[in-house]
């Protein structure tokens, strides 16, 4: 199955970028609430989308596979919950490799999510990465441009 990508362009210097990707107290403002990131291989790439359970929703177990400072950031990925049963075993987890490149107006980001599996439950689970990437990259670029990063997949409080 072909891989998701997508793109954004923020008005951020490349350096920046870099930091909100592989720094827990960055990547919290705009990807997840909570997180624990290590940036060389085997460190942790890890993501909590529920704190308050930390075994739901989450990365747990992920791992950086590349980090070429400023450049370049590759890690394994586990999807939420209702994927579980196709993509989050261990032995055939998906990649997400992350691009950061000077652009004019500021740095482009490019996420490409690939090792998709076959069937109509990885089928399913493409689908809804191609939408959630797209809007964490929206939020990233929020987060730098504005200061207004929305977390991805947060429980809502019943507040809004």
């Amino acid at each position: 199955m072909e891989a998701v990508e997508t793109q954004v362009l923020i008005q951020a210097p490349q350096d920046v970028v870099w930091w909100a990707w592989t720094r827990a107290d960055r990547i919290t403002q705009w990807f997840a609430p909570a997180a624990r990131i290590e940036p060389r291989p085997g460190g942790a790439f890890e993501l909590f989308f529920n704190p308050a359970d930390p075994t739901r929703d989450c990365t747990a177990g992920c791992t950086f596979t590349a980090a070429e400072p400023m450049t370049r950031l590759a890690f394994t990925w586990k999807g939420p919950d209702q994927f579980a049963a196709v993509m989050n075993h261990p032995d055939r987890l998906t990649t997400v490799t992350v691009s950061i490149e000077p652009a004019a107006g500021g740095t482009r980001v490019t996420v490409t999510h690939g090792g998709w599996g076959e069937g109509d439950g990885w089928a399913e689970a493409r689908r809804w990465h191609a939408m959630a990437w797209r809007q964490v990259l929206e939020s990233l670029k929020g987060a730098l441009e504005s200061g207004k990063g929305d977390l991805c997949c947060a429980p809502s409080d019943g507040n809004g």
